[in-house]
This record gives C-alpha cells, structure tokens and sequence, in this order.
C-alpha cells in the first residue's frame, strides 16, 4: 500500500512514519509512503500557495492552483489513481470503520490544509472529506499521521500479532476490555483473579463484560449498534441502573 502527503512542511511526516510500528511496517514492504512539498507547484518567486479571502475575513486560504496542479502531478507518478483525501470540520467523521475501509486502497493521497482553510473549489478534488473530530488544527498534517497510523495497523503484517487488531477498541464496535501486566498487586490495587486462572473461557468471558461495561460507562452511543444477546443486554440495563443510582463508572 502507497500513502502520499502533499504539504507546505513535508518534512514533518518523517520521523513518526520512520518510528515504531509504522517504521517496522514499512521495512517490511507492508507500506511505503512518500511526501510532496506543495510550494513546488507554484509560479512566482515568493513560492506563494496563500492569499486573501474574498468578501475579506481573518487569515488567509490556500489557492486553489498549486493544489489542483500538485494534485494532478502526483496522480500521474503511478500507474493507479490515488484515493484522495482532504480534511475540513465538514467531513465525515473518522472511525475505525473508515479505517478499515481505507485499508482496502492501494494508494492514499492526503492533501493538507493550513492558514484558514482552503479554497472550496479544491474539496472537488477529492474521493473523501475527512474530520478527526471537534476541535480546530494548525494544519491537515497531524490528521493524516493519525489516518494513516489506524489504516497502517490493519494491514497484513503490520503488527506482530496478527489477531492484535481484531481485540482492540472499535473493532467490534465497543471498547476493549480492561488489560493488566505484572505486578499482581501494586499499591493496594490487585488484577482481577480470573485473569490469573489460566482459564481460557471464563477469561474471555470476563473479558466481554469488561468491554461492555466500559462501553456502557464512557461511549454508551456505541452500543445503540451493537450485536447483544439477552443476558448481555440485562447486563447492560444493570450497569446503566447502577451508574444513576450510584454515579460510579468503572476504570
């Protein structure tokens, strides 16, 4: 799989896609990634990729010249069509569902924003509007690292253990479950003793009621599409009752 930036910092994709998981990744052929300096699709000799908006306002937007052209080129670099993205506070919300659609792509294309904004002509550039939540960033760079970090684990190979993703948060639908290491017991606090039986049923069983009462207790608005039997719905009638009556949630 190929992801692509194209950026005025192009730089500072590097050091996170070179590190970790990622980087593992990546040395193994699982992904490569490159990234493009928007500036070299400008005409004048201040390199300019902003200006003023009409109707004025604060700050400034992005033309929509060095994008279409940047965009365009770095299509043509390959043989296949890249599936681009954009960010803007209008796009769809990103989820682990997304990123397992994306990870079904051969090549990505993230196009990232800065200043105010960018000319809205250039959103038709693309396959995806994407937003990774309520909050304003300097720029479209971080969202892409974090897009590209949630795709990049779901491919073949990208983790040690294969079965990793299957067990984390959203991959399901729900939270994961509460996790514990060694020591046993730290300040007073212990593991719970099901998860030292070396029981593998009734440690798996403890492990979807762990999930689903973190669920029920921080992202309640995941379980209104999740698959529940019966007994796990009562469970969580349960926790929802005891929560009101006590305002206790679990850690």
């Amino acid at each position: 799989m190929l992801f692509e930036a194209i950026s005025v910092i192009p730089d500072v994709f590097e050091p996170y896609v070179g590190a970790s998981i990622l980087g593992r990744a990546r040395k193994k052929g699982v992904f490569d990634f490159s990234a493009y300096d928007l500036r070299t699709w400008t005409h004048d000799r201040h390199r300019t990729v902003d200006d003023a908006p009409f109707g004025g306002g604060q700050g400034m937007l992005m033309k929509p010249q060095p994008i279409f052209e940047a965009v365009h080129a770095v299509s043509e670099m390959h043989e296949e069509k890249p599936y681009t993205i954009l960010f803007s506070p209008c796009g769809e919300t990103f989820t682990e569902e997304i990123a397992q659609e994306l990870s079904e792509q051969d090549r990505i294309l993230f196009v990232c924003g800065r200043y105010e904004g960018m000319d809205e002509r250039c959103y038709t550039l693309a396959d995806k509007v994407l937003s990774i939540g309520d909050y304003v960033l300097t720029g479209g760079e971080l969202a892409s690292l974090v897009v590209m970090d949630a795709v990049v684990r779901l491919l073949p190979g990208a983790l040690g253990d294969e079965k990793s993703a299957l067990d984390e948060s959203f991959s399901d639908g729900l939270l994961e479950y509460a996790q514990y290491t060694r020591p046993a017991s730290f300040e007073g606090m212990d593991v719970p003793d099901v998860l030292l039986s070396g029981d593998h049923g009734k440690v798996d069983a403890w492990r979807r009621r762990s999930s689903l009462e973190r669920t029920a207790a921080w992202r309640p608005d995941l379980l209104e599409d999740a698959e529940l039997t019966p007994d796990e719905q009562r469970f969580i009638d349960e926790i929802t009752e005891r929560e009101e009556r006590d305002g206790s949630t679990p850690c």
